[in-house]
């Protein structure tokens, strides 16, 4: 493993291994770590994994410095609130209670890093692969839909809460505050919390 110091426009390389593809069990995907030091956001950890065998892909992005869980809450209530950064973990569940919208992850849930619109952008794109199923409730798709671009346009307030048992999300923003997180709010959310 290499120095952590590094410079904030190129990335380190701090880890690759090959292991077994979940999709075709051979011992053939390859992880790549790295290391990068993001203007605002500081140090976080990109994976890339690729099989040569099939072709499967995933990425992950994580705040490099680990912390007990947290749950971080950003009121949103003009329309520049929605170009706030968000690093979401793999392991980070996104709620937004005013809108009834929850993203919880899942075996193969990925990271990422957006603003606050690209997840709404996000909860979109879900509610529409939802609503392609000819049996879904056409009326309850339009008002989701509705209510998501009203949120995205800046005309509706709303409260956006990530949940991460491995406190390795993050909002960039001033607004942005951290909230006590409970062991029954994660296991509600599914996460498996050990006892004391």
């Amino acid at each position: 493993m290499q120095s952590t110091d590094i410079d904030a426009r190129e990335p380190q390389k701090i880890n690759e291994m090959i292991i077994e593809c979940p999709v075709c069990k051979e011992k053939s995907l390859k992880i790549e770590d790295y290391l990068y030091n993001m203007p605002i956001i500081g140090k976080v950890i990109l994976t890339s994994g690729k099989c040569s065998t099939c072709g499967y892909k995933f990425n992950d992005v994580r705040l490099a410095e680990a912390g007990k869980p947290r749950k971080l809450v950003l009121k949103i209530e003009r329309p520049e609130d929605l170009n706030a950064l968000v690093v979401r973990a793999s392991s980070a569940s996104i709620l937004i209670p005013e809108l009834d919208l929850s993203m919880i992850p899942g075996p193969a849930s990925e990271g990422f890093i957006t603003t606050v619109e690209g997840v709404l952008e996000r909860f979109l794109e879900a509610v529409d692969a939802a609503c392609a199923d000819p049996e879904a409730d056409k009326t309850a798709c339009e008002k989701a839909r509705n209510m998501i671009e009203e949120a995205k346009q800046g005309k509706r307030k709303f409260t956006l809460v990530i949940v991460d048992p491995e406190g390795v999300s993050a909002i960039v923003s001033d607004k942005a505050r951290e909230e006590p997180v409970s062991k029954e709010e994660l296991a509600k959310l599914g996460y498996i919390v050990a006892e004391d």
